[in-house]
């Protein structure tokens, strides 16, 4: 899939079939509208593009307000949305800086100068719920008529449900605030993830005996945070079982280079013998959250903390043994 940050850059292809949105942890819902996309754009023989947003919008009006606090929590890291928009077959992806600029732009001018002018659509798909342009004066009537006058075709997908649920990023976020990581795999259609190169944190981890893979999430507000019995893909040909921290832990060294910033700090069960203490450092990694065991908790010094890792790899454990207890069911079950 070819990234671009712009709609003028010269290596877009002329014409495509478009969907446009946020595409926050591309759920079932977004799977479903990007499978139709694709046949859309085959059956027009131009490619699939996907334009989306960097902030979310509501990032960028709750920054406007000062009210954080409206600023949606992120499911996914820009590189997993893209990596996830590619796993679906898209060709082409724009992601445009949501910015005071692209915010004031008036939804007619929105329609010539960059679906037509720019991006040369035949085809736009959009949500039952699709907005856009200043003050959210666009919306699908408008792409409608406009498509009628200027030569594309306009499509609306309806709500997509899995077990009488609306499938939606806020039905995804509501799930992981409240740590149902079943059911979050069930509106994903696969298990949560992070993913993210290796970096260096204060090392405290080796000096209690847990040494950590720790990856940045690049926002300030993930959906999800606690402690998590996980899996890491990336360090050998077998996933490895682990538990993992997601959140901002306070720094004990005030030159820790990762001070403040969102981490998932995840420690093997089992280091694998043939990756020395440096060498996962820049490695690109990717952790599933299978099972949320707490939220974060507080300690009082170095001991209390290490004993609270302690029993977090024993929950894990005991965690990997029931679910490998179940598949085990399982099996015997489709053979009888």
């Amino acid at each position: 899939m070819k990234i671009f940050r712009s709609y003028q850059h010269p290596a877009l292809a002329s014409h495509c079939a478009l969907t446009i949105g946020n595409f926050d942890g591309v759920h079932r819902g977004h799977q479903a509208m990007l499978a139709l996309l694709k046949n859309e754009a085959q059956h027009r023989g131009v490619p699939s593009c996907v334009m989306s947003f960097e902030p979310h919008p509501r990032d960028y009006f709750a920054g406007l307000a000062r009210k954080p606090e409206l600023a949606p929590a992120r499911i996914a890291t820009l590189r997993d949305k893209l990596t996830e928009l590619a796993r679906c077959g898209i060709d082409q992806c724009v992601v445009l800086p949501f910015n005071a600029r692209l915010a004031a732009q008036p939804a007619e001018d929105f329609i010539s100068d960059v679906l037509v002018k720019g991006l040369g659509v035949r085809y736009v798909l959009v949500g039952d719920d699709f907005r856009f342009g200043a003050k959210r004066t666009g919306d699908y009537a408008m792409l409608d008529a406009a498509g009628e006058r200027l030569g594309f075709d306009v499509a609306r997908m309806n709500s997509y449900e899995v077990s009488n649920t609306r499938v939606s990023s806020s039905a995804v976020r509501e799930a992981l605030a409240q740590g149902q990581m079943s059911r979050v795999a069930s509106l994903l259609g696969r298990p949560y993830s992070i993913s993210g190169h290796v970096v260096h944190g204060r090392k405290l981890g080796r000096e209690l005996g847990f040494r950590t893979l720790n990856l940045r999430f690049s926002h300030w507000k993930p959906a999800a945070g606690g402690i998590f019995a996980v899996q890491v893909f990336g360090l050998g040909p077998d996933p490895l079982p682990g538990v993992a921290n997601l959140g901002i832990r306070p720094s004990l060294d005030p030159d820790d280079v990762n001070g403040g910033r969102v981490l998932l700090e995840t420690h093997c069960l089992a280091w694998p013998a043939s990756l020395g203490a440096e060498e996962a450092y820049g490695k690109i990694i990717r952790v599933e959250l299978l099972h949320k065991l707490h939220d974060e908790l507080t300690y009082d010094g170095l001991d209390s903390l290490k004993a609270g890792i302690s029993r977090d790899c024993h929950d894990a454990r005991a965690f990997f043994a029931s679910m490998h207890t179940e598949t085990s069911r399982q099996t015997t079950r489709d053979r009888i």
